[in-house]
């Protein structure tokens, strides 16, 4: 079925896509604060990346629009409302807003552009739902950890790396102040989750 751009179910859900991946940005830029706030730095990194992502998102879809630029979109919509100074509850939240994205708002949106003609369109939704899978993951996992008092815990040893300067420490438990920069415990994460922190690039 081929349908008109400007006509098109798919318009709409860019709008709605582009819309909400921009909320979904300044969310987890808000909850980012709160985590800086409570000395939990590894979580304000976890929502800082995964916000910068959000916006990487909604630049894509607010490209396929290109073609409309100076219009107006009309559209309709349903967003959450996620406020709470509950971290843990902020990470739950994020965790079932990226699952539903991935499915099944953006699976029935790669649907409809398919379903119109708009392959490449329907392209983006598609990959993008699957990364959206990844940031609903990744939040559960860290809420499992912070729920279970693992945050900065482990029941093996493990290396665990400062954010803040990079010094790696081994043990079950990050250090409570980081013997190289001496910023707290909240900037250590595991090393096997940290950026580019893996056993290849460190030579084990």
């Amino acid at each position: 079925m081929s349908v008109e751009f400007q006509n098109s179910e798919t318009l709409k859900n860019l709008m709605r896509a582009f819309a909400g991946e921009s909320q979904a940005r300044n969310r987890y830029t808000f909850a980012a604060s709160l985590c800086r706030q409570q000395k939990l730095h590894v979580l304000e990194s976890v929502f800082t990346f995964t916000a910068n992502q959000e916006k990487e998102h909604a630049e894509i879809f607010y490209d396929h629009m290109k073609d409309l630029a100076g219009k107006t979109i009309a559209i309709d919509g349903t967003y959450p409302v996620d406020i709470t100074n509950d971290v843990l509850s902020l990470l739950r939240y994020a965790q079932h807003n990226e699952f539903e994205e991935f499915d099944p708002v953006y699976a029935s949106f790669a649907a409809t552009a398919k379903q119109e003609g708009f392959t490449q369109v329907a392209a983006s939704f598609h990959s993008i739902a699957q990364i959206e899978r990844t940031h609903g993951s990744r939040f559960g996992y860290f809420a499992d950890l912070l729920e279970q008092g693992k945050l900065f815990l482990c029941d093996v040893s493990c290396g665990w790396m400062c954010l803040n300067c990079g010094h790696i420490q081994e043990g079950t438990s990050a250090p409570k102040v980081c013997p190289v920069c001496q910023h707290d415990q909240g900037y250590f994460i595991r090393l096997e989750l940290s950026p580019f922190g893996g056993a290849q690039v460190l030579g084990k």
